[in-house]
């Protein structure tokens, strides 16, 4: 079968490790947290601002990237 669209998939490739030059966007320590949000951008949160924020960023969010298991 010739076909001359392109194949489309809603796959999303998985996000990249946080690493510690990802930085919260509350006050600039190492991120532990991403979120990707509806809107297509995404906040990057420390461990303090992600339990301080976490439930309503669980509203908002696409994905949530939670890495803080990396301090025990």
């Amino acid at each position: 079968m010739d076909r001359n669209e392109a194949d489309v998939t809603t796959a999303v490739a998985p996000s990249a490790a946080l690493t510690a030059a990802d930085r919260c966007d509350r006050c600039g320590a190492q991120a532990y947290l991403r979120v990707e949000l509806q809107t297509g951008g995404e906040l990057l949160f420390c461990a303090h601002h992600a339990r301080e924020h976490g439930d309503k960023l669980r509203e908002v969010a696409v994905t949530v990237i939670d890495e803080t298991h990396k301090l025990a």
